[in-house]
């Protein structure tokens, strides 16, 4: 979330900023508003001293006088709270800015392509789709899926679900014993504070599957990106500065609605209301945040690197970037039966906006700041999965498994 404070000093800067993630705002509006809202909190601090004065006076006029000024106290009070709610209603569906280097567009046609890796497979035949492959080899179940729990759901059997798990198992291992992230294993629920921390709430809120408890108040959702949760173990904390870096992974199942997608990828897995994703969070000092950033897109790289797979790296435009994030670099993999590229990762620096909104701070030395925090897909299960059956399948209809997976698939080399 922007502080009011800064928007107030360079209100120009980020009349820019904001035209160049698609917002139109007109900030004197919300400068007017800003305005009022400090008028009448100094005569209200006026009014408080005057009647703190007239207190230790015991003159009957001046207790009556006393009592007025508790009544208009109370009025101003009841302004503020309708001034401070009308400013957050702004603040809070203000996106990040993004960083100067990132590319100014409104859209993904805006993207800038940083490097391919891979050699794109050649195949003697054409090339099936995955949802093709797993039907064929009785492993993959949408119909069942439909008639269980509607659309955009998959069933995953035998060794084609044991290869969904040795994907998730394969990242967690590298990404825990090769780039020292702290596993861990979290919740799948979280609350309406956790979801506004990192900034699904309240703009997003259509896209998310909320659940009911009937004895709680706060509400509850089932989380979209472990990003969520893993960002939010540092909410309302003063952390050290001898603690940062902090860098966690999980893998987890998402749930999305999926709002804005009717009718896109209506075949396959590649957009389920429910998947799993191996999530990457770091939360660092601020001047670290770009160098955290490549290191963790290199970290999902790696992944693919290892995998085999064909992918390009994409630096996200102005208007292509999620809510939250100042600078984001997509990985996307190749996929065949498309001819084309698909998103596999998206690594985020969202710099000190996520921290603001969870009021988290890190102390050095006789110092307070707000820490960056980022996220990442390292990388998204079931798209890997995608990708590995179609770029490793064979002219018979099955799929080769990569040499890298093989020790969790008990040494099998092809389903």
């Amino acid at each position: 979330m922007h502080n009011i404070k800064l928007l107030r000093e360079k209100p120009d800067f980020f009349k820019k900023k904001f035209q160049e993630r698609n917002i139109k705002l007109n900030i004197d509006d919300l400068l007017n508003l800003d305005k009022k809202n400090r008028e009448i909190i100094n005569k209200k601090e006026k009014l408080e001293q005057e009647r703190k004065i007239i207190s230790k006076n015991k003159d009957e006029e001046k207790f009556k006088k006393s009592k007025q000024i508790s009544n208009e106290i109370k009025k101003l009070e009841n302004d503020l709270e309708v001034l401070k709610d009308g400013i957050n209603k702004i603040l809070y569906f203000l996106p990040n800015i993004a960083l100067d280097d990132v590319p100014i567009g409104s859209d993904e046609k805006f993207n800038k392509e940083l490097r391919k890796v891979g050699k794109i497979p050649n195949f003697k035949f054409k090339p099936k789709s995955h949802y093709e492959i797993g039907k064929n080899l009785n492993l993959m179940d949408f119909d069942v899926a439909a008639r269980t729990s509607g659309a955009r759901f998959v069933f995953l059997k035998g060794n084609l679900a044991k290869l969904e798990r040795a994907i998730s198992d394969f990242m967690l291992d590298t990404h825990t014993k090769k780039f020292d992230y702290l596993e861990i294993s979290p919740p799948l629920i979280a609350s309406s504070d956790a979801m506004f921390g990192t900034g699904q709430l309240p703009k997003f809120e259509n896209d998310q599957f909320e659940i009911k408890f009937d004895d709680e108040k706060n509400r509850k959702f089932l989380i979209p990106t472990a990003e969520v949760i893993l960002t939010n173990m540092i909410r309302e904390k003063q952390l050290l500065y001898e603690e940062l870096p902090l860098r966690f992974v999980a893998s987890t199942a998402c749930f999305r609605k999926e709002a804005g997608s009717y009718g896109k990828d209506t075949k396959g897995m590649l957009r389920q209301h429910q998947f799993y994703k191996v999530e990457l969070v770091s939360i660092v000092e601020p001047d670290k945040c770009n160098e955290e950033l490549n290191r963790m897109t290199s970290c999902a790289e790696y992944i693919l690197k290892e995998l085999k797979l064909p992918y390009r790296s994409i630096l996200l435009s102005s208007g292509d970037m999620g809510f939250s994030a100042e600078k984001t670099i997509d990985l996307e993999v190749w996929i065949p039966s498309e001819k084309n590229y698909r998103e596999i990762s998206s690594c985020s620096s969202c710099g000190q906006f996520q921290s603001r909104r969870m009021k988290t701070k890190f102390k050095k030395k006789n110092q307070t700041d707000f820490p960056c925090t980022l996220n990442g897909s390292g990388l998204a299960v079931g798209r890997t999965l995608i990708a590995i059956m179609e770029n490793y399948q064979d002219s018979d209809g099955r799929v080769v498994i990569p040499d890298v997976l093989r020790p969790y698939m008990n040494d099998l080399d092809k389903i």
